[in-house]
């Protein structure tokens, strides 16, 4: 469908509505007459835009991965640092906030991760696809990290990104639960005694 830059305009304006709900209130917390309402459109006009909620959630949930997508290649982007270097920037994002955005705590995939899955197989489908594009990134910084020096060979890249990754994930939902930031500091010096020890994984770790 194309859309003129008005009509652009207002279904960007449902979505950064719709994000700000969810991320507070989760996907079925969120209604529709309240995403219209705070967005200031019209029930018609959104019907326009997403043929349905599902809809609406997929990209959504699209928007957040290239959103992110973005902001993680300026942080690993070559040229910016060794691959350690730039690793532990990305991590330490999760421990900082970069104005009033923690990644962290802003993290789609800690809000909806189980909510989706069980919900949409569309959205789990989005939010999955996101998720693997962000370990392979991973992966290829700490390939890269191997290649200047800066990071140890040992067990494959993709099979120390998804640990990592994981642990990271587990520790945002735990800081959430307790609302301290313990368990992201927790991973914090945990990443660093990996990658010391040459990134080793159990046997179980597929790639």
């Amino acid at each position: 469908m194309l859309l003129t830059e008005k009509a652009k305009a207002t279904r960007q304006q449902i979505l950064d509505a719709g994000m700000l709900l969810v991320l507070r209130k989760g996907f079925v917390g969120t209604g529709l007459q309240e995403i219209l309402q705070t967005s200031g459109v019209p029930k018609g006009s959104f019907y326009h835009y997403f043929p349905s909620k599902e809809d609406f959630g997929c990209a959504l949930l699209q928007q957040y991965a290239d959103d992110y997508r973005e902001r993680l290649n300026a942080i690993l982007a070559p040229g910016t640092g060794s691959g350690r270097d730039r690793l532990m920037c990305y991590w330490q994002a999760w421990l900082e906030a970069s104005g009033q955005d923690p990644w962290g705590e802003n993290c789609l995939v800690v809000k909806l991760a189980a909510e989706v899955s069980d919900l949409s197989e569309s959205m789990r489908c989005v939010l999955n696809a996101g998720v693997e594009e962000l370990q392979a990134r991973i992966a290829a910084v700490i390939s890269e990290g191997r290649e200047d020096g800066s990071l140890p060979s040992g067990a494959s890249s993709l099979a120390v990104a998804r640990v990592l990754y994981q642990m990271w994930l587990g520790a945002a939902l735990l800081a959430k639960l307790g609302q301290n930031k313990a368990p992201l500091q927790h991973a914090m010096l945990a990443t660093e005694h990996l990658l010391a020890c040459d990134g080793t994984v159990t046997s179980s770790t597929q790639d």
